[in-house]
């Protein structure tokens, strides 16, 4: 999907985040949504969009420094979405201490993992993956939602 905007990006980060909540199934473990792209490519712009639509009004920024953010959520189907950002780790020991394992056995939270390619072994095989680029407009974003 091409949006031109970061409204548009929000917007189907939205979409997503209404299309899992409207899901039949029952978990057994956390849902993983890992976001993959570069710097400014809308990682913390879709998570953002999708926070919203789950009724958290707080501001949601990037939580580069302090690694992971908490929220809470008001639904019957998840109680927390751990906001985790790994671009500064350089390896999966050094993201022993966010307790990941323990995390992701939680069914009623979400992990928004942006930079998740050091742990991608602990990442459930259901864990929903999206890649971020940059389009050839200033504006312009590519977004690839997978499994």
């Amino acid at each position: 999907m091409i949006t031109n905007s970061k409204a548009q990006t929000q917007k189907m980060a939205a979409a997503l985040a209404k299309k899992i909540l409207r899901a039949k199934n029952v978990r057994k473990k956390a849902l993983a949504i890992a976001l993959r792209g570069d710097l400014g490519s809308g990682k913390t712009t879709f998570t953002q969009g999708f926070l919203k639509a789950l009724g958290v009004r707080e501001r949601v920024a990037s939580p580069t420094f302090v690694i992971i953010h908490h929220h809470r959520i008001k639904n019957k189907k998840f109680d927390d979405l751990h906001h985790i950002d790994l671009y500064r780790l350089k390896n999966a020991c050094e993201a022993r201490h966010l307790e990941l394992k323990k995390i992701l056995k939680n069914p009623r939270a979400i992990l928004m993992i942006e930079w998740p390619e050091i742990i991608t072994s602990l990442l459930p095989k259901d864990a929903i993956r999206i890649n971020f680029r940059h389009g050839e407009k200033e504006n312009l974003r590519v977004i690839k939602i997978g499994k």
